[in-house]
């Protein structure tokens, strides 16, 4: 199936180039930023430097001396012309998650909200398949679609104090793991062992956009054990190719 050639193109400053496929949160959408972000990495156009895809469009940074916009966006149309629907080669995640009350802060009032018991939230998070939309705000976070109906929660109207790294959170609809402590304006409820980002791996990012995330429940002594084991170095979530 050919993908339909109907991108916006935006600028994003004097070295940014947006290339906007819709304006929703949709997996019709992002496979077409995936198509086309894999199909510039494969043979990348000489004064292009990096690629950033997100939910609905594709920024694509470079450098004005080696490549003018409008070469850029020739470029992007003549691609488009011959792009395939999206086939890549994604990689099927299980993380572990630990949804004890000492690691899931904000489990029970999220739960009180949606009117379910933590139990019942727990079986909803854990029974579900995510797609991996996009990576970004922090360095190796991931931002999750596929959340069930039952656990859609709006967002915060003011942020909540810091969270642990590794915390896993629902807010306005999705998903998101987050490696490092900072403050969050989403529900977290439930804590990963797993590194999502480590500078000193060989590949420092984890989970990559269009990858699928499921969650498996462990208990606090296992996340015990499993969090030492990560933070010598081992990989401790499970994959298998999609």
């Amino acid at each position: 199936m050919r993908l339909p050639i109907d991108p916006r193109f935006l600028d994003a400053g004097e070295a940014a180039l947006v290339v906007e496929f819709g304006d929703t949160v949709d997996p019709v959408i992002n496979d077409r930023v995936l198509a086309l972000d894999a199909a510039l990495r494969a043979d990348p156009p000489a004064g292009t430097r990096e690629f950033v895809p997100t939910y609905r469009s594709l920024m694509l940074h470079y450098d004005p001396l080696g490549i003018d916009r409008e070469t850029l966006v020739a470029i992007v149309r003549r691609l488009m012309t011959g792009l395939a629907e999206w086939r890549g080669e994604g990689t099927i995640w299980t993380l572990p998650c630990c949804y004890d009350p000492a690691l899931a802060e904000d489990l029970d009032e999220a739960a009180q909200i949606l009117g379910l018991t933590r139990d019942d939230a727990v079986a909803l998070h854990t029974k579900a398949t995510y797609r991996v939309y996009m990576c970004g705000f922090t360095p190796g976070q991931i931002y999750l679609g596929g959340v069930p109906e039952q656990l859609k929660i709006s967002r915060r109207v003011t942020p909540r104090p810091p969270h642990p790294a590794g915390a896993v959170s629902i807010g306005g609809g999705l998903g998101t793991v987050v490696p490092f402590v900072m403050p969050t304006g989403w529900y977290v409820i439930g804590q990963t062992p797993e590194r999502l980002y480590a500078a000193e791996r060989q590949d420092a990012f984890l989970i990559r956009a269009g990858d699928l995330v499921r969650f498996e429940p462990i208990d606090l002594s296992t996340f015990r054990d499993l969090a030492q084991r990560a933070g010598g170095g081992e990989i401790v979530a499970r994959k298998l190719a999609a």
